[in-house]
């Protein structure tokens, strides 16, 4: 494992932002793309961290493990849904297809929980009983398993700037998605929320909720894109302490970003306003997370790209052939 001392020492040479001698750059929070000549789309996942849909710091090796983890992941539940990776030329890059992205968030849950406005549990502590359509009864306590998952879908951003809560309904009834897509969506998020709890069970992991992303194909067949089961995407709990934290009241162990959510929830922020200033100490605990959870899930050692991040990345891109 690579050491805290020299975490922190890479903090100020993270990877924030890429410049290619491409043209056509898009920028997300996290990743920045092009589309190439060939019609397929070169994704590059940066370092940045964001949360309440803020960008919040850029963390060491983060870029990396969502990519590889990802692309991990996509080879596993291949078999249930198709998705768009086509090759991996540098471990902070991926070629894909170039799909459409539907407008939908898709959000599976299995558990009560989460701090964020759109989170579960969030909206449970201010009273609410009726959250995504679903009816929840009182006297749950934070961090409980729900009977079976959900699915509770969100906007991209909508005109606020922060997703939006929808109904499993609403999807359709705004006109969002027709009602055949939006079932294989569903029906697909849920067989591979399954095989990811699946897998982390046998990593001692609880895959507690996830986000995924689809797209369609110009035929117009539904594709897995984006990101899966990452840290960035998910919430991971240790199964082993999970019981006794439950029966204590006490937040389970996780490996995911959720301990940055909490740690801004405590000084009062959640994505409103000047954003707090927090030690580097917490992006060097942020990355050793991100790296612990890449080699629980797939069993690897994690081998530590070269830093600074573009120089490499130009070299690789160049001897694939894409710049």
């Amino acid at each position: 494992m690579i050491s805290q001392n020299e975490l922190l020492q890479l903090i100020p040479h993270a990877f924030g932002e890429m410049n290619l001698l491409l043209t056509g750059k898009q920028s997300g929070k996290v990743r920045e793309w092009y589309d190439l000549a060939d019609g397929t789309r070169l994704i590059v996942t940066t370092d940045r961290l964001s949360a309440f849909d803020r960008i919040l710091a850029c963390v060491p090796y983060k870029g990396q493990v969502l990519n590889q983890l990802s692309a991990w992941w996509f080879e596993k539940t291949a078999d249930i849904i198709p998705n768009h990776v086509l090759s991996i030329p540098d471990p902070n890059a991926a070629i894909v297809k170039r799909v459409t992205p539907i407008p939908v968030e898709v959000i599976v849950r299995g558990y009560i929980t989460g701090v964020t406005s759109t989170a579960l549990w969030y909206r449970y502590s201010l009273g609410e009983r009726n959250i995504y359509g679903y009816d929840f009864p009182e006297g749950l306590q934070k961090n409980a398993a729900l009977p079976e998952p959900i699915i509770t879908p969100t906007t991209k951003g909508g005109a606020t700037g922060h997703d939006e809560r929808l109904t499993c309904a609403e999807v359709v009834e705004k006109g969002l998605l027709d009602a055949k897509t939006w079932k294989q969506v569903q029906s697909a998020a849920l067989a591979v929320f399954k095989r990811g709890q699946e897998a982390a069970q046998e990593a001692n992991l609880i895959l507690v909720d996830t986000k995924y992303e689809f797209g369609l194909t110009d035929d117009g067949k539904v594709m897995l894109i984006d990101e899966v089961h990452t840290p960035d995407s998910s919430r991971f709990w240790r199964s082993e302490t999970y019981a006794d934290c439950f029966a204590s009241g006490t937040e389970p162990e996780n490996f995911d970003k959720e301990f940055v959510r909490i740690a801004y929830a405590e000084k009062g922020y959640r994505g409103d306003g000047e954003i707090p200033a927090m030690p580097d100490e917490l992006w060097a605990s942020a990355s050793e997370r991100y790296i612990s959870i890449f080699e629980m899930l797939t069993g690897a050692k994690f081998e530590a790209g070269e830093y600074p991040v573009e120089p490499r990345l130009a070299e690789n891109l160049k001897k694939a052939g894409v710049i």
